[in-house]
C-alpha cells in the first residue's frame, strides 16, 4: 500500500500541469485577450501550435496556466478545433462588444456553444 501511494504522489506533478493557454496579442490599434481551455487536443500539441499563434505584426505574450482566468465576456464552449476531431473552450476577454460576431463565429464556424458571462 505505502507503495502505491508513493507512486501516486510521483504523479502528482504530471496532474498539475497546465491545460490553458492565456494568449495576449497587440498590434497597430488592436489588444486582444484569449484564454484556450484544453479539452481533447494533445498535450504537446496543444502546447505547440495552439498556443503559439503566428501574427505578423503583432506582439504575442503567451501564458501557460492550469485553468482559464475568472472575468471573460464571453465563452464558446466545446470548439471545434479546425474540423479536426479536438475541442476546447475560448474564453474572450475585454470589449464585450465583440460578441457581436465572436458568438456567431463560435456557434458556426467552431460548432461550439456560446455562453455570456
Amino acid at each position: 500500500m505505502r507503495h502505491l501511494f508513493a507512486l501516486l504522489c510521483s504523479a502528482l506533478p504530471l496532474l498539475a500541469q497546465a491545460e490553458a493557454c492565456v494568449v495576449h496579442t497587440q498590434g497597430n490599434r488592436l489588444d486582444v485577450k484569449v484564454c484556450q481551455q484544453n479539452q481533447s487536443i494533445p498535450p504537446q500539441m496543444f502546447r505547440d501550435g495552439f498556443c503559439q499563434p503566428q501574427l505578423k505584426g503583432q506582439k504575442v505574450e503567451v501564458e501557460f496556466v492550469a485553468q482559464c482566468p475568472q472575468g471573460s465576456f464571453g465563452v464558446c464552449r466545446n470548439a471545434q478545433v479546425s474540423n479536426l476531431p479536438y475541442r476546447q473552450d475560448i474564453h474572450y476577454y475585454g470589449v464585450e462588444s465583440d460578441a457581436n460576431y465572436l458568438k456567431p463565429y463560435c456557434e458556426r464556424q467552431n460548432k461550439g456553444v456560446w455562453m455570456a458571462r
